[in-house]
C-alpha cells in the first residue's frame, strides 16, 4: 500500500523580483480558478476534466497567460474543489420536522441529501495560490538542496527549510508529487505531497492492541493488552480554549475593522495549536507502544455530541476539538511504523462493565466520571473504562473477526 505525507516548507532569502514572479503567478493563477469555478457553476456542474479542458483551456492560455499545465493544473484544482463539496453537502443532510409524531408523541424528522445544485453561488477562490506539477513546473535540486519553482516570469531557484520533515526528502524511500506555493504574512510556503510504499499490515502480525477513548477531560485514555493504561490530562487544553473562547467573544463584541483582523489571526493561530497539540500526542503514543501495534478508535463517523445537558460555557469545547484530526495523525503515522489503526463502533463502550460485560446505561456517574457495575460491582473511572472495551473490540480484530462490535441482547442473556 501506499502512505502519503505533506511536507510543509518555507522558502527563504527571497528577493524583491522573485518575490514579484511569485505574486504575479500566484494572483493569476487565483482568477484563472474563479474563471473555471464560475463557468463549471453555470454548465450545470460539468467536473469531467476533458471536457472542460475543450472549452476552457485556450481561454485560461490568452485571457490569464498560464503556461500549458498550469492550466490544467487550475481545472484539476477547481474540479477537486467542487468534488470536496459535494461530499460535505452529502454529508450534511438537510434536515426538517414533518410536523407528525410517532407513537411516543415525539417528532418525526426526515432528511434531503444535498448535491451541487443546493449551492447559490460558484465556490470563490479568495486566497493567492499555485499548484505545481512535478517535472513540469517544479523540481527538486538535491546537489544544492534547493527548489527550482516555475513562474510566468521564468523559473526561479530558491533555498527551503522543513523542520521536521528532513527525513522526506530522500528520494530513493519517496516519490514527489505536486506542490502547493502559499503566502502568509510576508512569508512564503510551500506543501508538498510525497508518496512512499510501505507493507500491507496483517492483523495476525501484531504484538499489541490499545484501545483508545478520546474526549475532553482526558484527550486520550489508553488501554493496552496488558492491563495498563495511560490517561493524558486535558485539563491544561481546556483552560486554554476557554481563554481563546473569551478573546473571540470579545472582539466579536468590538466589532470593529481592527478587531475582525485581529480575530482571523487568532482563530489561525488557535488552529495551529491544536494540530500541534494532536501532532505530539500522536507521536507520544507512537513512541511509547512500538512498532506491531493496533491502535482501536471509537467510530465517531455520525455520532452527535449532545450539549443539552452541559453547562453553557462548556458547550463550545465539547464540539469543537479536533478529534478527527488526532485520528488521521495517529493513522499515517502508525503505517509508517509497522502499525495500523481500527476504527470499532462506539455503542455501548461506556456502558459496558469489562469484566461481566454487563451493559446498563445507568451505570456510569458522569458527574464523578464512574462507572459501577450493578451486577459483579466492579468500579473505574469511566474513559478508562471505554478504552477497556475498545481495546476488547481490537482484540477480537486481530483474532479475525471482521466487524466486532458489542450486542446488548446478548448482555442481557
Amino acid at each position: 500500500m501506499d502512505q502519503s505525507v505533506v511536507i510543509k516548507a518555507q522558502l527563504l532569502n527571497i528577493d524583491d523580483e522573485t518575490a514579484q514572479a511569485f505574486s504575479n503567478t500566484m494572483c493569476k493563477y487565483r482568477d484563472a480558478c474563479n474563471f473555471i469555478s464560475q463557468y463549471i457553476f453555470e454548465h450545470a456542474f460539468e467536473l469531467k476534466q476533458s471536457k472542460l479542458n475543450k472549452a476552457l483551456y485556450h481561454d485560461l492560455r490568452d485571457k490569464f497567460e498560464l503556461k500549458s499545465q498550469m492550466a490544467q493544473s487550475a481545472i484539476k484544482t477547481v474540479i477537486a474543489r467542487y468534488k470536496t463539496v459535494k461530499t460535505q453537502l452529502f454529508q450534511h443532510p438537510f434536515r426538517y420536522d414533518t410536523g407528525k409524531k410517532d407513537g411516543k408523541g415525539r417528532g418525526i424528522w426526515a432528511q434531503i441529501y444535498r448535491d451541487l445544485a443546493w449551492l447559490w453561488q460558484p465556490i470563490n477562490f479568495k486566497r493567492p495560490q499555485l499548484d505545481l506539477q512535478r517535472g513540469r513546473d517544479w523540481s527538486y535540486l538535491s546537489a544544492t538542496n534547493q527548489l527550482s519553482l516555475n513562474t510566468l516570469n521564468g523559473r526561479r531557484k530558491v533555498d527551503f527549510v522543513c523542520k521536521g520533515f528532513d527525513q522526506y526528502l530522500d528520494q530513493t524511500k519517496w516519490k514527489f508529487g505536486s506542490l502547493k506555493m502559499l503566502q502568509l504574512r510576508g512569508k512564503w510556503y510551500i506543501h508538498l505531497g510525497a508518496t512512499t510504499a510501505i507493507p500491507e499490515f496483517e492483523a495476525e502480525q501484531a504484538v499489541h492492541v490499545v484501545g483508545i477513548d478520546r474526549g475532553l477531560r482526558f484527550l486520550a485514555a489508553c488501554y493496552d493488552e496488558k492491563g495498563k493504561s495511560i490517561l493524558f490530562s486535558g485539563q491544561k487544553i481546556l483552560r486554554k480554549r476557554r481563554k481563546y473562547k473569551k478573546l473571540r467573544a470579545e472582539l466579536q463584541a468590538k466589532g470593529t475593522k481592527s478587531a475582525k483582523r485581529r480575530l482571523k489571526k487568532i482563530g489561525q493561530r488557535e488552529n495551529r495549536w491544536m494540530s500541534d497539540v494532536n501532532h505530539r500526542l500522536t507521536k507520544t503514543l507512537i513512541d511509547h507502544y512500538g512498532s506491531n501495534t493496533i491502535y482501536a478508535l471509537e467510530d465517531l463517523t455520525d455520532v452527535r455530541f449532545a450539549t443539552e445537558k452541559s453547562p453553557k460555557d462548556q458547550r463550545y469545547e465539547i464540539v469543537s476539538w479536533a478529534f478527527y484530526q488526532f485520528e488521521q495523525f495517529l493513522t499515517y503515522k502508525a503505517n509508517l511504523n509497522s502499525s495500523a489503526v481500527v476504527k470499532v463502533p462506539a455503542k455501548y463502550t461506556s456502558q459496558r462493565c469489562p469484566k461481566c460485560g454487563r451493559i446498563h446505561k445507568d451505570n456510569r456517574d458522569h458527574e464523578l466520571h464512574l462507572y459501577t457495575c450493578d451486577k459483579c460491582g466492579y468500579k473505574s473511572n469511566d474513559d478508562r473504562l471505554a478504552a477497556m472495551n475498545i481495546q476488547f473490540l481490537g482484540t477480537l480484530y486481530r483474532s479475525g473477526e471482521e466487524a466486532p462490535q458489542f450486542n446488548k441482547q446478548a448482555s442481557v442473556e
